[in-house]
């Protein structure tokens, strides 16, 4: 379970440099970056986590939020323990806090192989990287990956959006698909509550539709944080400038972690960022954490027909004929 990591340079004094995410730490000998998976021994930067797999689920699709890539399928959804941020809401600290809260690395030894295998025998269509941060285990994520592609399965990361594009790189057509957390549109935001900085997020998101990966965007939104009508625009038409065929998941805060003291968010509010959505152009904005919700559906873009209802993670119904609206014979964005 450790092995030589990949993207870093060797420095002065055994000292290295990790350029795997935005942090780019420069590591003593000895010492361990910000994600606290990654250690430098001897001026060789190992991973802590390789095969140690802490989560291993069969989930739908709908829940990484994925709603335009192969709707209704399965997804065999992994993780390890560790992240790059310390977000005050996560709402899997128990699992991406531990390594660095308890300095532990636990998990079950699996190889890629395994991985695979498990997948293809659950009848999946994706491989997801989720659960914690997949750029923390990004070299045992990247062997199940191509393995992934050789078998006929796609692979896609949940993700905080904080990897170099060196690593995007490395992975190349091996990614297929990411929803990709944008947690405010605020540099303040992001530093007091995530341990991290903006910018770099917005550079992933662009990055990742130069590089054709099918991209949806979640949102959390937590009352007096970042639900403004302005910061809500922002995000809005920072999507649109991107493609106002990305879909945007505005789902509703529950206290979290050592964020237990901000209220839930108003089903009210989630309505309003989602209007808000629909107003700055995006073509596909979806209500999350509110099960039943007519904004969980996907209507046409083109003509308005409700073309898949959902439930929560569950489709109730699917209208769709091979892509298209079968009202008007647009064709819906997404990978299907």
């Amino acid at each position: 379970m450790v092995r030589e990591a990949l993207l870093y340079e060797r420095k002065e004094e055994n000292k290295v440099r990790c350029g795997l995410c935005a942090h780019r730490c420069v590591i003593a000998p000895g010492k361990r970056g910000i994600c606290a998976v990654r250690e430098n021994r001897d001026g060789v930067l190992h991973t802590l986590v390789y095969g140690a797999l802490i989560a291993g689920n069969v989930d739908p699709i709908e829940k990484k939020p994925l709603f335009h890539l192969h709707p209704g399928s399965k997804s065999f959804s992994i993780a390890t323990a560790g992240c790059n941020f310390s977000c005050t809401f996560c709402q899997n600290a128990d699992i991406s806090q531990l390594p660095r809260e308890g300095g532990l690395i636990q998990g079950h030894e699996t190889p890629p192989a395994v991985v695979v295998e498990s997948a293809v025998r659950s009848g999946s269509r994706t491989i997801a990287y989720t659960y914690t941060e997949p750029t923390i285990f990004f070299e045992y994520a990247l062997d199940i990956a191509r393995m992934a592609t050789g078998r006929g399965l796609e692979n896609v990361f949940v993700t905080n959006g904080y990897m170099t594009p060196e690593a995007l790189d490395r992975i190349g057509a091996d990614l297929h698909g990411a929803n990709v957390d944008l947690k405010s549109f605020s540099d303040e935001f992001y530093r007091k509550r995530c341990g991290a900085r903006l910018e770099p997020v917005l550079t992933t998101l662009r990055e990742m539709k130069r590089r054709g990966i099918w991209v949806e965007v979640t949102t959390l939104v937590i009352p007096g944080l970042n639900d403004s009508d302005g910061e809500l625009r922002e995000i809005a038409s920072f999507l649109v400038s991107l493609g106002p065929e990305i879909p945007w998941h505005i789902s509703r805060f529950h206290p979290r972690y050592r964020l237990m003291s901000a209220p839930a968010t108003p089903v009210e509010t989630i309505h309003r960022a989602v209007q808000i959505g629909k107003e700055a152009g995006l073509k596909y904005v979806y209500s999350g954490n509110v099960p039943g919700d007519a904004g969980e559906s996907t209507a046409c873009a083109s003509c308005g027909k409700l073309l898949i209802r959902r439930w929560s993670f569950t489709i109730v119904e699917n209208r769709l004929q091979g892509g298209v609206c079968p009202q008007c014979g647009t064709r819906l964005d997404g990978i299907f």
